[in-house]
């Protein structure tokens, strides 16, 4: 059975340098509320990536659940980012890395 996960990439709009304290605030809650359900596999931040803010990496049911995530992120409901959702197929020993 194929296994996947969604990867959100967060991708700095023009407006992100006026982030707020208040905007980071909610972002970093909206994170503490994806994993307490159980919903976010690893997050992060891009280093040495111009134009890419970070990205997460999100266990859900479906394409629709991933979509509905990402349009509720507080950086992409603020106009401070957009976003890129990609289907990430997971390779593991579960599958023999899909060989």
């Amino acid at each position: 059975m194929e296994k996947l996960m969604y990867m959100m990439m967060i991708q700095k709009s023009k407006t992100y340098n006026r982030l707020t304290k208040s905007v980071i605030t909610e972002h970093v809650e909206n994170i503490r509320r994806l994993d307490d359900a159980g919903k976010l596999e690893i997050c992060g931040v891009f280093k040495g990536y111009p134009g890419m803010a970070g990205m997460y990496i999100l266990k859900t049911e479906s394409r629709e659940e991933a979509e509905e995530i990402c349009k509720m992120e507080p950086l992409v409901t603020g106009g401070y980012a957009t976003y890129k959702l990609v289907g990430l197929q997971i390779a593991d020993r579960e599958n023999n890395y899909l060989l």
